[in-house]
């Protein structure tokens, strides 16, 4: 799993990687890639996308951009 800490507010969690490409402590930007899709034993390959506001999860939606 990578979390990223955006700031004393908000993280965001990436699970189910096949390889974590950052290290603890690394700076990243938008558009970085930090990790690539995998199984980690589930059924096939997926993402778990997780949004964090003061520890509790929230909906992922308001916060991106719209499509």
């Amino acid at each position: 799993m990578v979390i990223i800490n955006h700031n004393q507010e908000f993280l965001s969690a990436y699970a189910h990687n096949s390889r974590v490409l950052v290290k603890e402590n690394d700076m990243v930007n938008g558009g970085d890639k930090i990790a690539e899709i995998g199984s980690s034993g589930a059924t096939g390959n997926m993402l778990h996308f997780e949004i964090r506001q003061d520890g509790q999860p929230v909906d992922p939606l308001q916060f991106l951009p719209q499509r």
